[in-house]
């Protein structure tokens, strides 16, 4: 195998109960080996700014404070928003999520260019997998699992406006004219 250019060689040493963890995961399929697992955590490092977290537990992008939250308290929650006042709440969410995008990433949500930038840091947030292709969003594994909060998040994040094509995932959006 030859030396890549500009690559360095780096030694590791992990404690045994690391490198057992380690080891499990790469046995069990949900790894691949020592080296792509080391990247997928720079990579995660780079994404998340993990240098940020101050812990016990508080992590902030930008002037944003997050937290991990599951999906049935966000269900639950939804569930106390009267039906016709949910997009509205949606497009709140959508709203501070833009303005954190654009203070935070520097992400300006009028110029379509910058979505998939905001797509895929949505992506790291766990929102799902949200992706665009031409005048389509598809979101697989959404987070926001109501049609109508989606749908107003993702409008107001992104400026626009959406049809839904599809109500369950893969959710798939068509933007309207």
């Amino acid at each position: 195998m030859g030396k890549e250019r500009g690559s360095k060689r780096t030694t590791i040493l992990f404690n045994d109960e690391d490198r057992k963890f380690l080891d499990e995961l790469i046995r069990e399929g949900k790894e691949p080996g020592i080296k792509p697992f080391i990247s997928k955590m720079f990579d995660i490092y780079r994404s998340m700014a993990i240098y940020d977290w101050r812990y016990p537990g508080e992590y902030y992008s930008g002037v944003s404070r997050v937290a991990f939250f599951s999906q049935e308290g966000l269900r639950a929650l939804t569930e106390l928003i009267s039906e016709k006042d949910v997009p509205e709440a949606g497009r709140r969410l959508g709203k501070l999520m833009r303005s954190s995008m654009e203070s935070s990433h520097r992400l300006d949500s009028s110029k379509r260019e910058n979505w998939p930038d905001m797509l895929k840091r949505l992506r790291i947030y766990g929102y799902g997998d949200i992706v665009l292709r031409g005048d389509i969003v598809v979101v697989r594994n959404p987070f926001i699992d109501n049609i109508d909060l989606l749908a107003g998040f993702l409008e107001e994040l992104l400026g626009c406006k959406l049809n839904a094509r599809t109500k369950t995932a893969p959710i798939v959006f068509e933007l309207k004219p």
